[in-house]
């Protein structure tokens, strides 16, 4: 079980930078077809929502456009924030790719990860989040090494490294066994306790507490 004692200490209470994230009458456009649009929602701290739906409905698209990386066709988000960042900067975003170097070590790419990100805000020593992702053995080999699930571990290991308020989580079980699937919903649920949010796309249980926003297949 993730030990609170750590994530306490590793994150103080310092205050939530975001209290409450929107989106109002979402359109986003790919390739010149519209993959969503009118779409709503609203996610208050130390909650989740996850989104479900058929492949092609655009739940990865969703989760992109929130975090910054696609433009929208119309609509707005909004977030209620104790500091001047915007989202982008106040959200990790795990996607289908695990975005690690593979010469470099595990230990190694949440460094430079770390180093890269953290504007402080705080977050675990490298080896403890590793470590809270059961990747001790693992942490001086080069990613190029590793399975697809202990690659994931890794890849999940920055939501640790660097704090941020926000997590959006594009199928966050895959290629996780089934002890590694539990570790993540403790990780989750601690998270959502210190008052973070999670936007989780997923065709798994999450078991996330809040709602759930399903996505139709574009016809």
């Amino acid at each position: 079980m993730i030990d609170e004692s750590v994530i306490s200490a590793a994150w103080p209470a310092c205050g939530l930078i975001i209290m409450r994230l929107s989106a109002s009458r979402l359109t986003v456009e790919r390739g010149g077809r519209i993959v969503f649009s009118n779409l709503s929602f609203g996610l208050d701290a130390g909650r989740g929502l996850t989104v479900t739906g058929p492949n092609g409905a655009g739940k990865s698209t969703l989760l992109r456009a929130l975090a910054g990386l696609l433009p929208l066709r119309g609509g707005t988000i909004s977030c209620t924030a104790l500091s001047g960042e915007t989202l982008a900067e106040q959200a990790h975003y795990i996607g289908h790719a695990d975005a690690l170097k593979g010469p470099l070590t595990a230990a190694e790419n949440l460094e430079f990860l770390a180093a890269m990100l953290d504007a402080g805000h705080g977050g675990m020593p490298v080896e403890t989040a590793l470590a809270e992702f059961g990747l001790s053995h693992a942490a001086n080999l080069p990613v190029t090494y590793l399975s697809a699930g202990q690659k994931r571990r890794a890849a999940l290991a920055k939501l640790l490294a660097v704090r941020r308020p926000v997590w959006l989580l594009d199928e966050p079980s895959a290629a996780l066994d089934a002890a590694s699937e539990a570790r993540m919903a403790e990780i989750m649920a601690a998270h959502l306790a210190q008052g973070g949010m999670i936007v989780a796309a997923t065709h798994a249980k999450l078991g996330l507490p809040g709602q759930e926003l399903r996505l139709g297949a574009f016809a």
